[in-house]
């Protein structure tokens, strides 16, 4: 079931037609702008609003989150993070029909990660990450939806949305295709699935 559900997602992100998806020049240039700019492709609900982005956090990579939530704890989830912006959590929520929450001023910094503990190698070489890809550096993206089975990967919404969200978060602060992360790969977590393993796998097959 779950190798069937990631296929089908797979499917819809490689050969997703969207007729108003902007041009990769667009969107670089969408992507560094400030306030809560229309996005093709991504419908986003702005509880923070970007500002000035050269005095956004200097975010240098990118760390993508499962949470063991239902259909619709994405929203719970930001509206929660948006009240305390520092609490345990990210800055940005994705909902399980693609929907985008935006829920923390890109100048501040949840609390996300457990300090880039792996040094295993298991997934990756963690030579270049361990005790180095933190909450201060890292912008996180977290996904909802893997309840009751943690091992449900991504609906098609989610990998459609995140294709696009990748690309527009990697614009606006310069940040590097390999430095897109799984919380798995970064840090040990739950062992009955990989965080975020399928997600940012993707994100670096999809490239720039």
């Amino acid at each position: 079931m779950m190798i069937s559900r990631l296929f089908a997602a797979a499917l819809a992100a490689l050969f997703l037609i969207a007729p108003a998806a902007a041009t990769d020049a667009e969107l670089a240039k969408l992507a560094r702008s400030p306030g809560t700019p229309d996005i093709p492709g991504l419908k986003i609900v702005w509880l923070a609003p970007w500002g000035d982005v050269a005095k956004a956090h200097a975010w240098h990579n990118i760390i993508v989150h499962q949470t063991e939530g239902p259909t619709g704890s994405a929203r719970g989830g930001a509206a929660e993070q948006a009240k305390n912006p520092t609490r345990r959590g990210v800055t940005v929520w994705v909902e399980t029909d693609g929907t985008v929450y935006w829920a923390v001023a890109e100048n501040l910094v949840p609390t996300h990660g457990d300090g880039a503990n792996r040094n295993d190698n298991k997934y990756i070489d963690n030579r270049t990450t361990y005790r180095q890809v933190v909450r201060d550096n890292a912008i996180g993206v977290e996904f909802a939806g893997n309840y009751p089975d943690v091992t449900a990967g991504p609906t098609e919404a989610q990998v459609a949305a995140w294709k696009i969200l990748v690309k527009v978060l990697r614009a606006r602060y310069d940040i590097p295709l390999d430095h897109v992360y799984a919380h798995n790969w970064i840090d040990y977590k739950d062992a009955r699935y990989c965080e975020g393993c399928w997600l940012a796998t993707l994100a670096r097959t999809w490239g720039e």
